[in-house]
């Protein structure tokens, strides 16, 4: 179970980077969102593999290939073939051999700056990908002595962690301490290119997951978006907590959604204090954000989970990493094995407040326009910890302007342009535009036809009680949609405007169609639930019955 925070620091924690952050985007326009700047290469990754694991090489070799990285910076090392390895493994057979082959290759030029300072005046890289094969745990050792070590709370004196996290620290040299937590110097930063070996940082993440073709199938959809767009909807499960020492998470979670809001994401946030069940209709999922149980659960166990390419997936848990590749346990095997195209987790116990700080993550991937490895850095309060960021480190999804790519979109006949008026649609509302203002831009747009559209107008003809454009507007919607969780969702909202406000011919026919088009959908029983009555009013006696029946056979009672 999650421990609020070791040293009581979740009472502040909430009032640095990501206060500021998420005031700074409630109030800038989302039209104004960050971006642009230099759009870093393979020059600047150092890839590394086991090479005692040959799927090891093969990812290393397909994401350099992708990304076009130089030979020179595609490192094998001797490592041990598990999850774990020992803290003289990683000293011995990765940290020292490693830091020899970037003085020999020249990528790294050594220099004694004096204490307090790295060991390093010149870095040519400033990112490290390492591939599925690389261990991701460093266990505890209880024989370490370290100086001053017995000022440190003793639920911290700990010198296990994450490979990653004591990695990123790989400038340091031996003077990187072990036990207990480092400060991140570079935690809330907002320009990036101080995050830099040269100053004491290397930006590490992992191509990893519960397969070699899923770590290798990460770049893939990382430069998918990058070429299309991240578009899609945003999904936030906190737990509706208002007190206690938890509500640092809920708080986070609920921040990030008024920020995903504002930027014009067609945003759901849930408030109830159990996660979303397997019923619950996804679609188009291009952020996923929530928190609390140990194992992936709901949604994430159907047999398809539409992810977009580039889709961010993130489950608050302490040990949501903690067996990264295995696809049915924890959160990070499942979420990568079912399509997210990056993420982050916890190798062992972090305390809450010791984890990706979500809002500073966001808002740098989204608003400022990161690559992964700088956002996934600037939101972390602490290194040589347990966190682990999967993904492409060089992913920047948000590098271009939206109307750019809306443009380039259009020009292509992509369907995908649609989220992009969308976006827009959503960012008026957010601005307090007029509902009426909002449906004439989306009845103007030259995707007017499109289910995401339509979609977003039938909740607008709900919201102002105009019953009948809803039904019509929904019933276009479920005949176009190509996407099941929406096309799913959309049957829910007509089968209920049509129960309400009839005819019941017409609900009985869409409740009937979900049982039909959906047969082994999760939520059959609420759609028997809303059915029986229906039919009862009907007078179809012998349909009740049957539908009866088949409901106590599907429930047992």
């Amino acid at each position: 179970m999650m421990t609020p925070a070791g040293p009581a620091l979740w009472l502040t924690r909430l009032g640095a980077p990501a206060m500021v952050l998420a005031g700074l985007l409630l109030t800038i326009s989302a039209a104004q969102r960050l971006g642009a700047g230099v759009l870093e290469t393979g020059d600047s990754v150092l890839v590394i593999y086991n090479s005692r694991v040959e799927d090891s090489k093969a990812v290393a070799t397909h994401y350099a290939a992708a990304r076009h990285v130089p030979e020179s910076q595609i490192i094998g090392l001797d490592l041990p073939t598990g999850d774990s390895m020992t803290r003289d493994e990683y000293v011995n057979r990765l940290q020292h051999p490693l830091a020899a082959r970037l003085a020999e290759s020249k990528l790294w030029i050594a220099g004694d700056r004096g204490p307090g300072l790295p060991s390093l005046i010149g870095s040519k890289i400033r990112y490290a990908a390492l591939c599925y094969g690389v261990p991701f745990r460093v266990a505890n050792d209880p024989t370490l002595k370290e100086p001053a070590m017995e000022k440190i709370s003793a639920e911290l004196r700990l010198s296990g962690c994450s490979v990653d996290g004591q990695l990123c620290l790989l400038p340091w040299g031996d003077k990187a301490p072990w036990i207990g937590f480092v400060p991140n110097a570079f935690y809330g930063v907002t320009n990036t290119r101080y995050m830099h070996p040269t100053n004491g940082l290397l930006l590490v993440t992992r191509l990893d997951g519960p397969s070699a073709k899923i770590a290798s199938r990460l770049v893939d959809k990382a430069m998918e978006a990058e070429t299309n767009g991240l578009w899609g909807r945003a999904y936030f499960d906190s737990r509706g907590l208002t007190n206690g020492p938890y509500i640092l998470g809920d708080e986070w979670i609920k921040m990030t959604s008024r920020v995903a809001r504002q930027l014009g994401f067609e945003t759901v946030l849930d408030e109830k204090e159990e996660v979303w069940g397997p019923a619950f209709p996804m679609s188009h999922i291009a952020f996923y954000i929530g928190w609390y149980s140990q194992d992936a659960w709901g949604p994430f166990l159907q047999p398809t989970v539409e992810f977009m390419p580039g889709a961010f997936a993130y489950h608050l848990h302490s040990f949501s990493a903690q067996y990264l590749r295995d696809p049915s346990t924890r959160w990070v095997g499942p979420l990568l094995a079912k399509g997210a195209t990056i993420t982050m987790g916890c190798i062992d116990e972090p305390y809450l407040a010791l984890t990706p700080e979500i809002p500073a993550f966001f808002g740098r991937l989204v608003f400022f326009g990161n690559t992964f490895g700088e956002a996934a850095y600037a939101c972390q309060e602490v290194l040589s910890w347990q966190t682990v960021a999967i993904g492409d480190p060089l992913y920047r999804p948000f590098f271009k302007k939206t109307t750019e790519l809306e443009q380039e979109l259009t020009q292509r006949g992509s369907p995908l342009a649609a989220w992009s008026n969308l976006m827009e649609a959503n960012q008026n509302i957010a601005a307090g535009a007029d509902r009426s203002t909002v449906l004439r831009f989306l009845q103007k747009s030259a995707n007017r036809h499109s289910p995401i559209l339509q979609e977003k107008a039938a909740e607008i003809y709900l919201e102002q009680k105009r019953f009948n454009l809803a039904i019509e507007t929904y019933e276009d919607v479920v005949k176009k949609a190509d996407s099941p969780g929406q096309k799913l969702r959309a049957m829910h909202v007509l089968g209920d405007l049509r129960a309400t406000y009839g005819p019941d011919q017409k609900a009985f026919e869409v409740f009937q169609n979900i049982l039909k088009d959906f047969p082994d959908y999760a939520g059959k029983a609420l759609v028997y639930q809303k059915l029986i009555p229906v039919a009862r009013r009907l007078g179809k006696k012998e349909e009740e019955q049957r539908l009866t029946k088949e409901l106590a056979a599907l429930t047992g009672k």
